[in-house]
């Protein structure tokens, strides 16, 4: 299958160069065979491949449900769905739960306040940071 650029060379060397089958091919690297089909086409259109099954797609909305009752990692989610007899692979369970997972904000890290690392506090800010810090005797 070719690009759209390509598809666009193709119809370039022909309509503009004036150039044939093999010599299109011979220049683009492809088979004259693919040159021929593509002049034949009046314009590009990428090949409509049908969508595979996965073997997750009985279990998806099992793994919603289960998310929405309680916040489970990928791995027991996995363990749950090898109990209802599910075959597949532990990185297809992780890489759905990632995608439907809903983002978690941590609220202390969301916080107005700005963030003073330690590396950073100098002078008088590292004399004010000691009197706050609890004594180690």
């Amino acid at each position: 299958m070719i690009d759209y650029e390509t598809f666009m060379q193709i119809k370039n060397c022909h309509d503009d160069k004036r150039l044939n089958c093999p010599q299109i091919a011979q220049k683009l690297g492809i088979d004259e065979r693919t040159v021929q089909k593509w002049l034949n086409q009046n314009r590009y259109a990428p090949r409509k491949s049908p969508r595979k099954s996965s073997k997750l797609d009985p279990f998806k909305d099992h793994i919603v449900q289960l998310l929405e009752t309680h916040p489970y990692s990928a791995t027991q989610i996995f363990q749950r769905l090898q109990e209802e007899n599910f075959d597949g692979g532990f990185t297809i369970v992780k890489e759905y739960v990632r995608k439907i997972r809903p983002q978690r904000v941590d609220r202390f890290l969301s916080s107005a306040l700005p963030r003073v690392s330690a590396h950073r506090l100098t002078g008088d800010h590292m004399a004010l940071s000691m009197w706050a810090a609890p004594s180690a005797n």
